[in-house]
């Protein structure tokens, strides 16, 4: 008879298998405990925001649990005409006990986000309404105001019927659902959002062009020069990160005004007349110079770390070889940068999409960018949720660049240090 394979026992008496087992579970245990707090980090900062912004951007259902008996009476009305009396009945008594338990100012807030004008009109009907008499609520309540016989306002009211929905988003790409459910463009006057979407596109593509052209040089002193001088001028490139941002804003924006010292400058070289000294504050070009010069280090240390583990040789390799100095940089040198450009153009650019009080404070109108929408939205209309449903866009979008980068470029490819 074979006989069992006898148990290796450890000292306790216990079976090494088991022993191992336990000692591997502690170990998994005592791993999960170190990255616990940042887990949890991670959870509180992050998820649990964009999981609120993105509830908050579809969720709709303040209107309709204000106006549950209108709503109700919505259901057989075709859109196409002014409402039936049933409608205006049941509109009259949702927005008696609106007035009664005083929130007839948030039906005004949200109704407003839908179409314009109704703040006025619903406070003129909360005046009005106490004097309504009995019955013909219809013709009572369009004699108020004139909008109130518009079938426009009454579209708007029912456009707001559903629980959840897109509209948040559809608005900030300047489009909405007409009553036969078609995603229409809006008048072309009032298309705004698409004029700050582009243009915040515009404004980081040329900030992170030039923050390249102006860091590939310095990245490649830093590496070459001796290590003193290479030492003084990283002072100079990380001085930024050594002072507020607001502090070099406002810095900017004495240097760029028409009595600035750039200003001064270009008249003293001739460059312009006294009375001919260029606008360089509020525009384009004040957001161009204030976040390239802020920008710049996320440029240049990229760059310095690839260029710093460059050996010169190749460079005299490939000049012996027949090689101009030209053509040695451009077939040797340049490649063995492109992770650091990689990087170094990411993460200016990601920065430049989202950034807000340098452009809020030196581009005025023609240099905000959407970032500055959300802002407003957030602290002037209080329209929390259009606010979330564009920040949602912009993480996409920023997601969107990323994941183009990791299929062209490959983020394997990106060197930070």
């Amino acid at each position: 008879m074979s006989q069992e394979p006898q148990k290796i026992l450890t000292t306790d008496g216990i079976p090494l298998e088991v022993s191992l087992k336990r000692s591997e579970r502690k170990n998994k245990i005592k791993a999960f405990l170190l990255v616990a707090p940042l887990l949890l980090f991670l959870i509180i900062t992050y998820i649990f925001p964009i999981g609120s912004m993105l509830t908050r951007s579809i969720d709709d259902k303040m209107v309709t649990e204000m106006l549950p008996k209108t709503y109700k009476a919505m259901e057989t009305w075709d859109g196409k005409e002014l409402p039936s009396e049933e409608v205006f009945e049941a509109f009259y008594f949702d927005f008696r006990n609106l007035v009664e338990e005083k929130r007839e100012g948030k039906l005004s807030t949200q109704l407003n986000y839908t179409k314009n004008g109704f703040k006025s009109i619903i406070k003129k009907l909360r005046r009005k309404s106490k004097s309504f008499e009995e019955g013909n609520y219809k013709e009572q309540i369009m004699a108020v105001h004139k909008r109130w016989a518009d079938v426009e306002y009454w579209q708007a009211i029912k456009r707001r019927a559903p629980a959840y929905t897109t509209q948040k988003y559809l608005k900030g790409m300047d489009m909405y659902k007409n009553e036969s459910g078609e995603i229409v463009s809006v008048d072309e006057d009032r298309r705004i959002h698409r004029v700050l979407w582009l243009r915040t596109l515009e404004i980081a593509f040329f900030v992170t062009l030039f923050c390249f052209l102006m860091a590939y040089p310095i990245a490649h002193l830093l590496a070459t020069l001796p290590m003193k001088y290479s030492n003084l001028l990283m002072i100079c490139v990380l001085l930024p990160f050594w002072t507020s941002l607001l502090v070099r804003t406002a810095s900017w924006m004495i240097l760029l005004q028409q009595q600035g010292m750039v200003n001064d400058f270009f008249v003293w070289i001739g460059l312009v007349g006294d009375d001919n000294r260029p606008e360089m504050m509020f525009n384009k070009t004040g957001s161009y110079v204030a976040m390239t010069q802020i920008l710049l280090p996320f440029m240049v240390l990229p760059l310095y770390s690839v260029m710093k583990t460059i050996s010169p040789s190749l460079m005299r390799a490939g000049k012996s070889l027949g090689g101009t100095p030209l053509v040695a940089f451009w077939k040797v040198y340049f490649p063995l940068t492109i992770p650091g450009i990689g990087a170094g153009c990411l993460l200016v650019f990601i920065l430049a999409v989202g950034y807000y009080i340098t452009p809020a404070l030196v581009g005025g109108a023609s240099g905000t960018l959407i970032s500055n929408q959300i802002a407003f939205h957030m602290k002037s209309t209080l329209d929390w949720s259009f606010a979330s449903a564009m920040g949602l866009m912009l993480l996409t979008g920023v997601l969107a660049i990323y994941w183009v980068y990791n299929k062209i470029v490959g983020v394997d490819n990106i060197k930070l240090g």
